[in-house]
């Protein structure tokens, strides 16, 4: 059984022009990246003949599934990314400082921790789902936080593949078992 993960394409919303932003302004970035278009390409699935595919429901991710695979998609919200932490500060931050408190957020902020033990919890959800597929191959289109937590959980049920630490946009990974 081999099981294909992809990344939605490259969104068409750029990073933030203004130099600084506030909390608010933060969040409304995202909310606009999350309802932006994708830059459509092609994805190189390795002339596996996929017999199933997920696709989490947020659009660029059904987007993405929508154009790479043929067949009826399962297009779930269990695969959505996970949320943006609630930061309690307002105060003006250039977009590389919220960026990296986002990623320390999973270290010290007790609501992100569980928002992440919530979409591992989806994670084995879906991979149960996919492996009900038995000897069938199964594409996997979701988002890079959730992809990289999703290859963990394949390496722990014996899956061999690809490394990566922040999987590229378009880009097929297949674990195999």
């Amino acid at each position: 059984m081999k099981i294909g993960l992809v990344r939605h394409f490259k969104v068409t919303k750029g990073f933030p022009e203004k130099m600084w932003l506030t909390k608010q302004e933060l969040v409304q970035w995202f909310k606009e990246y999350d309802e932006a278009e994708i830059e459509e390409g092609e994805v190189n699935l390795s002339d596996v003949e996929w017999t199933a595919c997920f696709s989490s429901d947020m659009p660029r991710a059904a987007q993405t599934a929508t154009k790479i695979y043929a067949g009826p998609i399962a297009v779930t919200s269990q695969l959505r990314e996970i949320p943006l932490p609630d930061f309690k500060s307002n105060v003006k931050l250039p977009f590389l400082v919220w960026a990296i408190l986002i990623r320390m957020s999973q270290l010290i902020n007790p609501k992100t921790k569980k928002d992440i033990a919530e979409a591992k919890k989806r994670i084995r959800i879906v991979l149960d789902e996919a492996m009900q597929e038995g000897d069938g191959n199964v594409l996997i289109v979701s988002h890079a936080a959730l992809m990289m937590y999703m290859r963990k959980e394949l390496m722990k049920r014996g899956f061999i593949g690809e490394s990566f630490k922040t999987p590229e946009n378009g880009k097929l990974y297949v674990f195999e078992k």
